[in-house]
């Protein structure tokens, strides 16, 4: 696990959106027109929408805290293609760590319609404005099951979420990760998503990776922040 990432367990996460203007995005309109304009001719299925971001994270004792602000999601595209040039942000998202109950892991490979084609990480996504509540909470336990269901086709009935929250803070990325357990082994849970995506005209998934240990880990297709949960979580065992 390389040395600038931080992972931590926690006990709760509270999430709020504050009004922020964003400085770089402002400052960069014409860099991101021009970028939103190649990735919607490449991927025309792309969606400009309103997603959050993080603009302050704090740990306190058992308890995360993050403060998130509404922004483009064309800023945010720009942003991570031109390699977060702004600091100040990050990009904090839920995700379930999906396994079988062999203990065995699943992610999902991207589909090419999609934004992040090819890559291989748990179902997740940055919060959006269908997480926040009418008080300023940004929901991001619903977040989670929401993307999970999205993008797997597994609906509640189906699996047992912890309460626990594992933090993984690569700044500028933080994942928020709850373990989301199967009542059957990787292989069969592998096999009802596939089942799944394969009934979905345009699934977000082209298909599924089963991680056991860290020599299942694809260097290339998995982000950092997903390679060092492997690293870490197999080491906890």
């Amino acid at each position: 696990m390389t040395p600038d990432v931080q992972i931590r367990r926690v006990a709760r996460v509270e999430a709020r959106c504050a009004p922020m203007e964003w400085a770089w995005a402002e400052q960069n309109r014409s860099l991101v027109e021009a970028n939103w304009k190649r990735r919607t001719a490449e991927t025309p299925k792309m969606f400009n929408g309103r997603v959050l971001l993080l603009s302050r994270l704090e740990f306190e004792h058992d308890l995360c805290r993050n403060t998130y602000f509404a922004t483009d999601y064309a800023n945010l595209v720009a942003w991570i293609d031109n390699g977060y040039p702004d600091e100040s942000v990050a990009n904090g998202f839920a995700m379930g760590a999906l396994r079988g109950s062999d203990g065995a892991f699943i992610c999902g490979v991207m589909s090419a319609h999609t934004a992040n084609a090819g890559r291989i990480y748990f179902a997740g996504g940055t919060p959006d404005l269908s997480d926040l509540r009418p008080d300023g909470a940004v929901d991001l336990a619903t977040s989670l099951t929401r993307e999970l269901t999205e993008e797997t086709g597994l609906q509640d009935a189906d699996y047992r979420v912890d309460d626990e929250w594992i933090i993984i803070r690569r700044w500028p990325t933080v994942a928020l990760l709850r373990m989301v357990t199967l009542p059957m082994t990787a292989e069969e849970g592998a096999a009802l998503i596939r089942a799944n995506i394969a009934k979905e005209p345009e699934p977000e998934l082209q298909d599924v990776r089963i991680v056991r240990s860290t020599h299942d880990i694809d260097r290339e297709a998995m982000p950092l922040f997903q390679q060092s949960f492997f690293e870490w979580v197999f080491t906890q065992t």
